[in-house]
């Protein structure tokens, strides 16, 4: 292994065999619903750890989960290889994350993926049970016959806007699924509703009731998670009034 630490780089811990997978990916945003679903679904389909994302814009921390040490960026693959999900469980900030998703797109192409579906919250005061998305034209359409609504217009920043706006000048269909979600809280409700849309439209059955009961250990295990996020949050917002 080279001794300088790379700018991005997918290091895969065990090669594995993948089939042209669509990945799932969800990074920290309001109401932790990426994170959250992310966690869920890995753990209902039995996925396994593959990957870790190694790069100097990372901060310099890690996570404990029940006692458990665990990297915060990590890659999961299914047991057939047609899935894929990506957790990040730490604030992104600006500074990298060029070099942060060329490294995730790059791996993505290597591995015959040609979807990525972004797992992520909006902030509000109230979750309304419904699920968005915002993708290309004719994929919003078919969307809406699932139940899952067209946002009309606005702004998705940070990873998950470079992803998107990435996967336009790659042969690789990026596309978002968008929950109402509480901005100062771990929002299961907002995580569950979006992992019922994925169920509809990829034809999964990943139970939620479950994730929904667990709301508070959920609230123990993320909340460090979700004070840095709006700790976070507002410095972002000091730096561009």
């Amino acid at each position: 292994m080279n001794d300088e630490f790379p700018h991005a780089q997918v290091f895969e811990m065990k090669k594995t065999s993948l089939n042209n997978p669509t990945i799932f990916a969800g990074f920290v945003g309001a109401g932790l619903v990426g994170p959250v679903a992310i966690n869920h679904i890995t753990e209902k389909l039995e996925m396994e750890e593959i990957a870790v994302m190694r790069s100097r814009y990372l901060p310099p921390s890690t996570v404990f989960m029940r006692g458990r040490l665990r990297h915060p960026f990590r890659f999961y693959a299914s047991k057939d290889g047609t899935l894929c999900a990506i957790i990040c469980e730490v604030t992104l900030r600006m500074e990298g994350l060029y070099s942060l998703i060329s490294a995730i797109l790059d791996w993505a192409e290597q591995n015959g993926s040609k979807e990525i579906v972004i797992l992520d919250g909006v902030a509000s005061t109230e979750h309304d049970q419904k699920a968005y998305c915002a993708a290309e034209e004719d994929l919003v359409r078919t969307m809406a016959d699932k139940d899952i609504s067209m946002i009309p217009q606005g702004f998705i920043t940070g990873i998950p806007g470079g992803i998107l706006n990435e996967c336009l000048v790659r042969e690789i269909r990026g596309l978002t699924l968008l929950a109402k979600a509480d901005n100062e809280a771990p929002d299961v409700a907002a995580a569950a509703t979006l992992i019922e849309a994925l169920n509809r439209f990829y034809d999964m059955n990943i139970a939620t009731s479950d994730l929904r009961l667990d709301k508070d250990r959920i609230h123990s295990e993320f909340s460090e998670l979700s004070r840095k996020y709006v700790q976070h949050r507002e410095e972002i917002s000091g730096m561009y009034m």
